[in-house]
């Protein structure tokens, strides 16, 4: 039986590019880049050539503006604490963010909402996006933080964060953004799009899992999350993971180099399955059609639960999710479809597809299959979906 991954967004296979860069660092360059003898010296000229090379990939003006993290949630929870710490020294203790974030931001809000300080949530609307002018509206005399993700991680809308930033550079106010989801997939350049702060994690766009980026501009002072040596100047202690720093470089710079060529063919085969699963009755594709990452597709399908969805389509070699992957033993619908409005007996129901390069139209057409007869299937068992045929019950999907 085949095996279709699809699931992309929760993670993806390292590339052989990535895999090859990291060989010298585990076996030939392997000193600790903090030692001074000559071994120790040649891991250090290593990591300052990948600090280089990341900032150029990200459009970021200086290399010590670069922060090599252990992945994308240790860097929103660093990005976020030093911003509010920075606020809260000039008296403003007011966050603005949106109330589909990942739960790296979330939960790093929520604690500091219990440490005093006041978050506005803003609203995303049914198509899954955010306006400048909403942001410039929440924006107070105490307002020290806007955290708004790049592209969701569940339907994949990309917000118009150049001119959010721009509207935040306006007032005075930093930015930070999760770009986890964005980067490698889509163009992305501090610099341009107006970020003072943002994420990313490698084993998003094929580098190894473990090991991220916090880009912060010069001039915004981080706050330290773990103590101990004087790594990464000081702001974040503990021997840096060169191998994963070198296979994250590598994929990085393969990811933004071939964006050209990835970019409309995956959109191309994206459009391709939500045409497909779009022919399912009383089913919904989530989120803007247009502000959309190339490879994110997100249904819901009334009358039917997530998980049984998933299990079968795993039966028939179908690797799928219904949401984000860091919260798929939860029972609770995603927040992120309640925040656009989905009620959760649909949310319940809900599918994300994310595909890769190295997906084919043959793959999508046999998810279109697939999941038509999972559909059909989970419908034909659900005493829910009789009533809803039988008009007991009202469909919120026509």
């Amino acid at each position: 039986m085949r095996t279709i991954y699809a699931d992309n967004a929760a993670t993806t296979r390292m590339s052989q590019t990535a895999i090859q860069a990291m060989l010298p660092y585990m076996d030939q360059i392997y000193g600790n880049p903090s030692s001074l003898h000559s071994v120790g010296q040649a891991a250090m000229e290593a990591l300052t050539d990948a600090r280089n090379r990341v900032a150029k990939a990200l459009g970021a003006a200086n290399a010590r503006e670069i922060t090599f993290t252990s992945g994308g949630s240790e860097a929103d929870n660093q990005a976020i604490r030093s911003a509010a710490l920075w606020g809260k020294r000039k008296g403003k203790t007011h966050i603005i963010s949106t109330a589909f974030e990942h739960h790296a931001v979330l939960h790093t809000l929520k604690k500091l909402e219990k440490e005093g300080f006041t978050v506005s949530y803003l609203d995303v609307h049914e198509n899954g996006l955010v306006t400048p002018e909403q942001v410039e509206a929440a924006i107070t005399p105490e307002t020290c933080l806007v955290t708004i993700m790049y592209a969701n991680n569940e339907i994949g809308t990309i917000q118009p964060i150049r001119e959010i930033g721009a509207v935040c550079r306006k007032a005075g106010v930093l930015f930070h953004t999760d770009a986890v989801q964005a980067v490698g997939h889509i163009p992305v350049n501090v610099q341009e799009d107006n970020i003072d702060l943002l994420s990313l994690s490698a084993h998003k766009f094929h580098g190894p899992k473990g090991v991220g980026v916090l880009y912060a501009k010069r001039g915004v002072i981080l706050s330290n999350l773990i103590e101990g040596g004087a790594q990464e100047r000081g702001k974040r202690a503990g021997t840096e993971n060169l191998p994963g720093i070198m296979g994250m470089t590598a994929a990085l710079e393969e990811a933004v180099a071939e964006l050209p060529e990835t970019m409309p063919k995956m959109a191309a085969l994206r459009d391709r399955l939500i045409a497909g699963l779009a022919e399912i009755p009383h089913g919904a594709v989530n989120g803007d059609l247009e502000h959309r990452l190339p490879g994110n597709v997100s249904f819901c399908f009334e009358g039917i639960e997530g998980e049984s969805l998933l299990l079968l389509l795993d039966d028939k070699g179908v690797c799928a999710s219904s949401g984000s992957a860091c919260t798929s033993g939860s029972l609770d619908p995603s927040h992120v479809l309640l925040a656009i409005g989905r009620p959760h007996e649909v949310a319940h129901g809900s599918l994300r597809l994310t595909l890769d390069r190295d997906t084919t139209e043959e793959d999508v057409d046999y998810i279109i299959r697939a999941v038509k007869d999972v559909v059909e299937q989970l419908r034909n068992m659900s005493p829910v979906w009789r009533d809803l045929m039988a008009g007991k019950r009202q469909f919120v999907i026509e």
